[in-house]
């Protein structure tokens, strides 16, 4: 019946109304591919409409290098705010890190292993830390202890020295037997692995104690004795004990080793376990490695730049080249500069870090903050260039500039790997402008007049008719006063003309 009620009029209304929208679309559509070189449409269903479909791959998540200890630094921020700076999925992907580091298949056969096996697994942290003091014949018993017992960075030292001994002894061992068979195999990497982690974060004690020099002569140390182990990531730890002794050339050095320039169309290498390991660029770039280039040539020239000079002049090499850099840094992870430039309070960083993703930009800043500030005009040189990276990059979800695309998975990583407290950084997005706002707006608006009109003119007459007097409402107003105020002879003569 409804369709039998149709007349040609409806259908010249339609013909027109969907004319008007396709060439309105057509038009934004040109404009749109003009200005970005890119479909307004395609980028709407990358962005939007392929997360609703289920099309978003999972991030991988890293351990982070400088991540704090529990008993000494977690748990006290805890006692004084009230607050869980950890979250629980975190503290999980810790749980696993350590049954995969700190056990082996034949820890059975060992009972102080045994029990430790069991300790990692358990959640509840005093059940973990009373079979530790169980266990105290395993060096990994007493990295438990230092790691959640020891409330001050002193007593986790102590309680590292003593895993030290136990992990030498174990790892000597199991050096001479590694090659009777697959079992002692696994057994001297799980040693390897312990060895390594006790010695990281012996180093990370001296360096937040103060002996910062010690810190890194035993830092490189570890890297000569085990310079496959790259998994530790132990030179980002360097890399900071470095800038706080501003000794700059060697952190230029250790740069030039891990910030290979990898091609954007070869994807960076991933590493699970201690058999997969290359020397040099093997890692994906990290906001350390990136930053830190970045505030090596933004030192050279920040103390003398000043924006307004620049725009007169124009920006010298040293300059471009510094500017060039953060625009790198900011291009891989565009969270670091608020919380560098203070414009977002930082937070305890999280014990895993996701690559480009909030959580890594909270763990950088946190540690590096200091050595920007100390920098002379650095943060001034920041401040004026960083956001310079986005309209380098106006469509950063589907092709990068130096890099991969960012990845539009980082913010359900991020908001688990981060306290509820926190609100979670995602990234910088462009304001629609007016001209996409009108368009969506004058089709839609359109597109309801044509159908309200068919489905009930008599009542739409009416309401276009109130409108029409109500628009001119105004102008029926200055015309009567404009009457009343001129002599009627002239008014005359002016309708006359």
């Amino acid at each position: 019946m409804f369709l039998n009620t149709l007349t040609p009029k409806f259908y010249v209304a339609l013909t027109g109304t969907s004319s008007l929208i396709s060439g309105l679309i057509l038009i934004f559509e040109w404009w749109y591919f003009r200005k970005y070189g890119t479909s307004f449409i395609e980028q709407v269903s990358v962005s939007h409409l392929r997360p609703l479909l289920g099309g978003v791959d999972k991030c991988k998540v890293w351990r982070n290098p400088l991540n704090l200890f529990r008993g000494a630094e977690y748990n006290r921020y805890t006692w004084v705010t009230g607050r869980e700076p950890l979250t629980y999925y975190d503290m999980n992907l810790s749980a696993q890190d350590h049954q995969t580091f700190f056990t082996c298949d034949t820890d059975h056969l060992r009972p102080a292993d045994a029990i430790m096996q069991k300790a990692w697994r358990e959640r509840n942290p005093q059940a973990r830390i009373s079979a530790a003091h169980e266990a105290l014949d395993c060096a990994t018993a007493y990295i438990l202890l230092a790691e959640e017992e020891a409330t001050t960075i002193v007593e986790a030292e102590k309680l590292f020295k003593q895993a030290l001994k136990a992990g030498e002894s174990c790892y000597r061992r199991s050096q001479q037997l590694q090659h009777h068979g697959s079992q002692y195999e696994a057994q001297h990497r799980r040693d390897t692995n312990v060895l390594v982690y006790i010695k990281r974060r012996l180093a990370m004690c001296s360096r937040k104690l103060g002996r910062t020099r010690e810190a890194v002569k035993m830092m490189r140390d570890l890297m000569k004795e085990f310079p496959l182990l790259s998994m530790f990531n132990i030179h980002e730890n360097l890399l900071e004990s470095l800038l706080e002794l501003q000794n700059y050339a060697d952190v230029q050095a250790v740069l030039a080793k891990y910030d290979g320039e990898t091609r954007p169309s070869e994807p960076a290498t991933e590493h699970s376990d201690t058999t997969k390991c290359v020397l040099y660029i093997s890692l994906p770039k990290s906001a350390t490695i990136c930053y830190t280039a970045a505030l090596l040539k933004a030192r050279a020239v920040s103390d003398k730049f000043s924006p307004e000079a620049a725009s007169r002049r124009g920006l010298s090499t040293a300059e471009m080249n510094a500017v060039e850099a953060i625009h790198r840094a900011v291009e891989f992870n565009p969270h670091v500069p608020k919380y560098l430039l203070e414009m977002k309070s930082l937070i305890l960083p999280p014990e895993h870090i996701l690559k480009r993703g909030d959580s890594e930009a909270i763990a950088y800043a946190f540690f590096h903050l200091q050595h920007w500030k100390r920098v002379e005009g650095a943060l001034n040189l920041l401040h004026c260039t960083w956001e310079g990276t986005f309209r380098m990059i106006p469509y950063p979800l589907e092709k990068g500039h130096l890099f991969y695309p960012y990845p539009i998975c980082t913010e359900t990583a991020d908001r688990e790997l981060l306290p509820m407290f926190h609100e979670v950084s995602v990234y910088p997005k462009k304001e629609l402008p007016f001209f996409i706002l009108f368009t969506a707006g004058l089709c839609s608006f359109t597109a309801m007049l044509a159908l309200l009109t068919h489905q009930f003119p008599e009542l739409m007459g009416v309401f276009a008719k109130a409108f029409l007097s109500t628009l001119f409402a105004p102008l029926n107003f200055i015309m009567e006063k404009v009457e009343s105020i001129l002599p009627s002879s002239l008014w005359h003569q002016l309708t006359r003309i």
